[in-house]
């Protein structure tokens, strides 16, 4: 397949429009499939490829969760979470997605090689579990015990599907071999039986602690190392702790998706937080040194003389640590001037001595308002004045 470089618009590939819906991306790939299968093509290697690239760009398209991943990342945000289509060979594309043409593989059971092809071995379902921590959890990372539930091999059968005693049957439709054979046209197919679901066995007399699956429910608790630095959404994946393979293969994962609570005095913007100080009247004209809180405990903050109501201040490194080991964030001090509602008869009366002062010396950024308001009220220009 192409490099992840090269890779076309998945959307390009399958000639559908960004918004396409599930039926018209299936009806799509059905048609390059065909227009592109090897049988069809015999020895045209630039028609496997395209046959291959259908397939990859269906694959990710067809899944909802893939989908909004490349639609908001492309091909490199499926690369790095581990999302990326990987065939081995175009038996593996019919093992995935025979059911989409009504049989399986279109191979004729020989794979275009002559032998007998392998049957593939599938992993289990993923499954997922949720944590909520506080802001400060989340900055300093912590381990959570969460539950889940997800499937064990049924003790009564041990897996089997049958009673006690009893055995499954060989499925008398595919004869035990999980596939049977179709004609559609110039193409011998074969697909997955639908008798016993591929598994060459059918359940005579099913198991009463698993109804015949095979498999039945269990809880789950676990410890979760979560790193510090993470925000909502994201997502800490425990390795094999899923559903188990119904075919022998590999457990799939378990994924922690964490929510982190609001904060009572910080907001977070990325890796930086945000922190809205009060100040005084006094405190913004003349400047002062505050005590501020951070998640670290407290820090000095030195606030200069002329300090406006809004202006940030930014004390370097005391935000949220990088999740992925890059540079702390910044803690934003955002000042606004806070107004008393009431007045100690003193308070009162220094500002209402401070109001006179101001009356007769008009600061520059007000008197240049005041000229603007009279020439608006006059209706005189400012070449006029």
């Amino acid at each position: 397949m192409p490099t992840m470089a090269a890779k076309r618009d998945y959307y390009e590939v399958l000639g559908v429009s960004r918004n396409a819906t599930e039926n018209e991306i299936a009806a799509a790939y059905r048609k390059l499939a065909i227009k592109y299968h090897p049988d069809r093509n015999p020895g045209d290697e630039e028609a496997t490829a395209k046959f291959k690239e259908a397939a990859e760009a269906y694959e990710v398209l067809n899944d909802r969760q893939r989908r909004a991943i490349y639609d908001q990342y492309g091909h490199a945000g499926l690369e790095s979470g581990g999302f990326a289509p990987n065939y081995g060979d175009v038996g593996d594309i019919f093992e995935a997605f025979g059911d989409l043409f009504g049989f399986g593989d279109l191979f004729g059971g020989g794979g275009g090689a002559g032998g007998r092809r392998r049957r593939r071995v599938r992993r289990g379902n993923d499954v997922r579990c949720d944590v909520t921590l506080d802001l400060e959890e989340a900055a300093r990372g912590v381990t959570k015990t969460v539950d889940f539930s997800r499937s064990k091999l049924c003790p009564q059968c041990e897996g089997s599907g049958s009673r006690p005693g009893s055995s499954p049957e060989t499925c008398r439709r595919c004869g035990g071999r999980g596939q049977v054979v179709q004609s559609a046209g110039i193409l011998r197919v074969q697909t997955t039986c639908p008798s016993c679901r591929g598994t060459g066995q059918v359940i005579a007399d099913p198991c009463n602690g698993c109804h015949g699956n095979g498999y039945v429910k269990e809880s789950v608790r676990l410890d979760v190392a979560i790193p510090a630095g993470v925000d909502n959404g994201m997502r800490v994946r425990l390795t094999g702790e899923g559903e188990p393979s119904p075919d022998g293969g590999p457990r799939g994962d378990c994924y922690c998706f964490v929510s982190v609570r609001p904060h009572r005095l910080f907001q977070r913007e990325g890796d930086h937080l945000v922190l809205r100080l009060p100040i005084t009247y006094s405190q913004a004209a003349l400047g002062a040194q505050l005590e501020v809180p951070t998640l670290a405990g407290r820090d000095v903050l030195q606030v200069p003389r002329g300090t406006q109501s809004g202006d940030v201040f930014r004390l370097h490194g005391r935000g949220m640590p990088n999740p992925r080991g890059g540079t702390a964030g910044d803690l934003l001090v955002q000042t606004y001037i806070e107004v008393p509602k009431r007045l100690e008869p003193r308070q009162e009366e220094l500002l209402r001595e401070l109001a006179e002062v101001e009356n007769a010396h008009v600061s520059p950024q007000r008197k240049s308002f005041l000229e603007k308001l009279t020439s608006y009220f006059t209706g005189s220009s400012d070449e006029d004045t």
